[in-house]
């Protein structure tokens, strides 16, 4: 089943030159576990609530991947390049299923919930 990473992040400006090289090599430590970018937006249209900096959104094909990719050697190399510069959260999220219905989901939830 398809995983994301999902980083909310906090740019200030002027950029260090290394997030420039982290996003320059970012690509490269990706390709190995199949990564590709659905958003890279530093200018996302906010329609509800406060907001502040972007979003990255990587697909891959799989969570093991996505782990794989952010504990890789290639990765954490340059991952300093970022974090030393740029405050933000990031997380592996699992993709749903195919027929996904939130409508079950909403109704397993109430159930657990009242017991």
């Amino acid at each position: 089943m398809t995983a994301y990473a999902l980083a909310h992040l906090y740019p200030q400006p002027p950029l260090h030159d290394d997030v420039f090289t982290y996003i320059e090599r970012i690509q490269g430590t990706m390709d190995p576990f199949g990564g590709r970018f659905l958003v890279h937006a530093t200018d996302p249209v906010v329609m509800e609530g406060p907001l502040e900096g972007g979003y990255v959104l990587i697909e891959f094909p799989d969570m093991d991947k996505a782990r794989a990719w952010y504990e890789s050697d290639a990765y954490q190399a340059i991952l300093p390049m970022r974090t030393d510069h740029m405050e933000g959260t990031a997380v592996l999220l699992q993709g749903v299923h195919d027929g996904y219905d939130a409508t079950a989901t909403a109704k397993a939830m109430r159930a657990a919930q009242e017991g």
